[in-house]
């Protein structure tokens, strides 16, 4: 095994381990935005209120040496420069740049489908450019960037939903559940509402600069042109269902975006690395199509007024994707 890979790997499971102190179970959930940050990337949460999205974010932040964190709670009122900030004028001054909360390592943008579009397009532009315009300035965002988004799927009054075309920026959209019953038990206990986040006793594992070398030395991950051509296969196959045998395809109005084969591979690499591996083996793609396809296969009117779920979609694409 490669040495830089063997270091990673025992980074991510220390990281793991120090989350896991105050995040019960959510295991996949874990696994899911460790991957998104070592893909320099960023994640979209979508689960009920109380599983412990906000807590899992900022567990993580505590676990990196200098990381600096920022919860920004969207709400209909908000406006663009509460995030990004704003030229003031002080008479004993003169005028000076304000930066808002975006400029961290770790952001968590709470019920991001509250806000209205406009601030929506400016936390997306910012996620997507790694860098902000004030005024006639233009500051790059630190090093790290990481932003995990959550919204939540019961709210249907007062929200905006996200566009196809700003839900594709995002890496992953993870689906959190409630926890099982054995990590519930344990929640009695180890209980967010009456413990402090200090009272964890999260110790930093990992430096801001081993995460941005672990951000380089997962595009150095090895991938092979048969896994190239699966992965190709994978997203052609929401695209043109029929060819491929996809008895929910019928279902399908729009299929993933050329982003969504690059961000299988991506993730794939990861995968790859987490697992301790300097090469992508099928099972790589394969454990990360949900989460990258997720919010990228479009279902047409049919296929919502049956609640056809794009998770089963994904799972019948990779059932008769021949692996080449």
């Amino acid at each position: 095994m490669n040495k830089k890979i063997k270091l990673c790997q025992k980074k991510i499971f220390e990281i793991k381990k120090e989350i896991h102190k105050g995040v019960m179970g959510q295991e996949e959930v874990i696994d899911s935005i460790l991957k998104c940050l070592i893909c320099n990337s960023h994640a979209l949460l979508e689960g009920v209120p109380g599983v412990a999205k906000t807590l899992l974010i900022r567990c993580l932040s505590e676990t990196i040496k200098g990381a600096n964190f920022s919860r920004i709670q969207f709400t209909p009122d908000l406006l663009p420069s509460d995030i990004t900030g704003v030229q003031i004028y002080e008479e004993s001054k003169g005028f000076y740049i304000w930066k808002g909360p975006i400029f961290v390592n770790f952001v968590l943008a709470d019920e991001i489908n509250r806000a209205p579009p406009k601030v929506q397009s400016a936390m997306l532009q910012a996620m997507q450019e790694r860098q902000v315009t004030i005024g006639k300035q233009t500051f790059d965002l630190p090093k790290p960037f990481f932003v995990l988004a959550t919204q939540n799927p019961l709210e249907q009054q007062g929200v905006y939903p996200l566009g196809v075309a700003s839900v594709d920026r995002f890496l992953f959209k993870v689906n959190v559940l409630y926890p099982d019953k054995e990590s519930e038990l344990k929640v009695i206990d180890i209980n967010f509402e009456t413990k402090g986040l200090r009272q964890y006793e999260i110790k930093k594992v990992i430096s801001l600069k081993e995460i941005i070398e672990m951000q380089q030395e997962v595009k150095k991950i090895y991938i092979s042109e048969e896994i190239k051509d699966y992965i190709t296969l994978i997203t052609d196959a929401t695209r043109h269902p029929s060819n491929y045998g996809i008895e929910t395809g019928k279902y399908i109005r729009w299929g993933g975006s050329p982003r969504a084969t690059i961000f299988l591979a991506l993730a794939a690499k990861a995968n790859a690395l987490i697992n301790g591996r300097d090469y992508v083996l099928p099972e790589d793609v394969q454990s990360v199509a949900k989460n990258v396809l997720r919010h990228r296969i479009i279902l047409n009117y049919e296929g919502k007024a049956k609640g056809i779920k794009i998770d089963e979609i994904v799972d019948e694409i990779l059932e008769k994707v021949e692996v080449i």
